[in-house]
Order: C-alpha cells, then sequence, then structure tokens
C-alpha cells in the first residue's frame, strides 16, 4: 500500500536546534560573558548530547528524560567558557532553551502538506513535554508523540524504531522515518522502515551538516517541501 506513516527526527531535522540555542544562551548570560560565542558554546552543548545518553542506552542508569541530562550537562559546558559563577535559576532557564527552539523555515508548511496523506509524529530523543512545547511554538500539527518519552531509552535503540511501527499499527515498510542524520536512518532501515534524508547543510554552523544522505535511502530530499513534492502532496 506503500507508506502510510512518517516519523520525525526532531532536533537538526525539524528544528534548527543551534540558532535557538544560542539566541538564547546570548540572551540569558549577556550579563555573565558579554562577548559570548553563543554559537560556540550551543555546539559544545550538543556535543555533550550523545555521551550523556549512552549512560541510559548502556544501562548503566535507568531511564531520565533529556530535560534532565540537559541539566546534568550544563555545568562542565558554563566550566569550559569560564562561567561557574551562572546562578541556578539562570540554568534551569538555559535547559527550557531546548524547549524554544525554531523550525526550519519550511518546516510548518511543508508538515501541514505531509499532514494531508500522511499519519505524522516526532520519534525524536526529547520528551513529550519539549515536543509539545516545540510543536506549538511553530504550529506544528501532530498525530501521536512517540520517541523517547514513549519508548523510555535513546535512539538508535530498536525500541524506538520498533514502537514507532507498532504505534500506528502498519507494516515497517509502511512507516518511514525521516532525518537529516544518516545514522539514525541506517538503524530505521534495519527494522525495516522506509527511510527518508532531508539535507540540512547549516545544522552545525560553521561546520555544516550532512547534504546527501552516506546510507541507501528511500527517498532524498533538499528540505521538508523537496519530500512533499517527492511523495505527491499538494
Amino acid at each position: 500500500m506503500g507508506v502510510r506513516a512518517l516519523v520525525f527526527d526532531v532536533f537538526g531535522t525539524l528544528m534548527d536546534w543551534r540558532s535557538g540555542v544560542a539566541r538564547e544562551a546570548s540572551r540569558l548570560l549577556a550579563p555573565y560573558a558579554p562577548g559570548l560565542d553563543a554559537g560556540a558554546f550551543a555546539s559544545a552543548w550538543r556535543g555533550r548530547y550523545q555521551p550523556s545518553m549512552e549512560t541510559v542506552r548502556s544501562g548503566a542508569r535507568a531511564y531520565v528524560d533529556l530535560d534532565t541530562l540537559h541539566a546534568e550537562s550544563l555545568p562542565g559546558v558554563l566550566a569550559e567558557f569560564g562561567l561557574d559563577d551562572v546562578p541556578h535559576d539562570v540554568r534551569a532557564e538555559l535547559v527550557l532553551a531546548w524547549h524554544r527552539l525554531d523550525a526550519w523555515p519550511e518546516v510548518p508548511a511543508a508538515l501541514a502538506r505531509l499532514r494531508n496523506r500522511f499519519l505524522l509524529a516526532p520519534n525524536s530523543n526529547g520528551p513529550v513535554r519539549l515536543m509539545v512545547d516545540l510543536a506549538r511554538r511553530n504550529g506544528l500539527v501532530f498525530d501521536a508523540v512517540l520517541g523517547a518519552g514513549y519508548s523510555r531509552d535513546y535512539k538508535p535503540k530498536p525500541a524506538l524504531y520498533r514502537d514507532a511501527v507498532a504505534a500506528f499499527g502498519f507494516p515497517a515498510s509502511e512507516t518511514m522515518m525521516v532525518a537529516a542524520h544518516s545514522d539514525d536512518l541506517r538503524h530505521a532501515a534495519s527494522h525495516g522502515l522506509a527511510t527518508a534524508h532531508i539535507a540540512r547543510p547549516r545544522e552545525h554552523g560553521p561546520a555544516g551538516g550532512e547534504t546527501a544522505p552516506s546510507v541507501p535511502v528511500t527517498y532524498t530530499a533538499s528540505d521538508l517541501s523537496d519530500l512533499a513534492d517527492r511523495l505527491g502532496c499538494p
């Protein structure tokens, strides 16, 4: 019957995380570091993302959500930038920066087009509240919220892909993982999902981002609007 549901990576694929975190870091840390390189700060914090999740993926600790992991990794990032004196209330607001990201410009309209033909859900490492906050901020409508908060683990553990398939009840081949990260798509494909790669050459700012997949995928697209075109969405 073809693809019937799309599940999305969020940080990088739907959301411009680096610009959003940099904006909030610049605003909140201005009294403590007026010359802060906010983009470098955002990238440094993101650099602790995978190691922090690995403590859960490895079984070394029980599942805790990404807000908790971000809060735990923040002191090390602040210390890296000589900002050990930032008070606790400002640190708490910084963690919420991840709830205030802006979508890439074409995403809201493209997602609305895709929803005319497919069931949609985030399949992200972010918890449910974070996904809801991002959806409400950017005017995005999903049919479910899947991912780490639903599966109680982090990508690329199998539960996140298997649960995404089971949630909508379609065969794996009728569920498509949409991501800007080849590794995410490689793992999704290993569980039978169709895959779509979205190019995000500015995801990491000066460090760039993936312009093409490094693994075989079902579809490649220059952005989400291009994917909607390729899938025949009006």
